[in-house]
């Protein structure tokens, strides 16, 4: 059995509980700038894309000059949830026991350093990770750089590491840079269109997670 010695995470809709109010925050932001408004089926699969990425599919009606007021729009709305968001249940418990056997800790997210650095921040987590990367500060997913640089700074080869996240976007990802995937079933992305990925893994709550992880620690 592999035995892993890095996990690294996706955010939201793996760690918080976001992905209704990062698709209501397109929704809206499409209805603003009178766009038409993709479902929320359509503005769930972006999440985790960089951000070129995520207007190219749900909002490819948007000429160059109106990103920046989209992506201010989006931000308005997104905020407005904000005092609402929370981590999923046994999240916490799950970072103190694979600290607790000594296994680093990252994030791979789509949101970009300052967001992702506020959020932290925010819930007094950002002692908790060995490294983290954002997608503006190295290539968005499925693109494999984020892992890579992670890999880099922590000294780690692809088999040392796990990456667990909620879309086929961290699968492929994953899968590219040769490191092992779990794919959770709570988040964007449904179960069948993460089977269709071929995740390592696949679980269905956090409580599944730990149990999983912990046999392979």
């Amino acid at each position: 059995m592999k035995r892993y010695k890095a996990v690294i995470f996706d955010w939201d809709g793996t760690v918080m509980d976001s992905t209704a109010s990062i698709a209501g925050a397109i929704q809206a932001a499409c209805v603003d700038l009178e766009q038409p408004v993709p479902s929320v089926e359509e503005a769930s699969w972006v999440i985790g894309l960089s951000l070129d990425q995520a207007l190219q599919r749900c909002a490819p009606g948007l000429q160059p000059e109106q990103i920046p007021l989209f992506i201010e729009r989006y931000r308005h709305h997104f905020f407005l949830f904000d005092q609402q968001l929370a981590l999923f249940d046994g999240i916490l418990p799950l970072f103190d026991h694979l600290q607790e056997q000594n296994i680093r800790l990252g994030v791979a997210t789509g949101k970009s350093r300052h967001g992702l650095d506020r959020v932290l921040q925010a819930h007094q987590l950002t002692s908790r990770f060995d490294c983290t990367r954002c997608a503006d500060e190295s290539k968005g997913k499925p693109h494999p750089a984020m892992l890579f640089d992670i890999m880099q700074r922590l000294d780690l080869k692809p088999e040392e590491m796990l990456m667990v996240g909620d879309t086929t976007h961290d699968v492929q990802m994953a899968a590219s840079a040769g490191v092992d995937s779990m794919a959770v079933t709570y988040g964007a992305h449904s179960k069948r269109t993460l089977l269709m990925s071929e995740p390592t893994v696949m679980v269905s709550s956090v409580r599944e997670m730990h149990n999983w992880l912990s046999a392979r620690l």
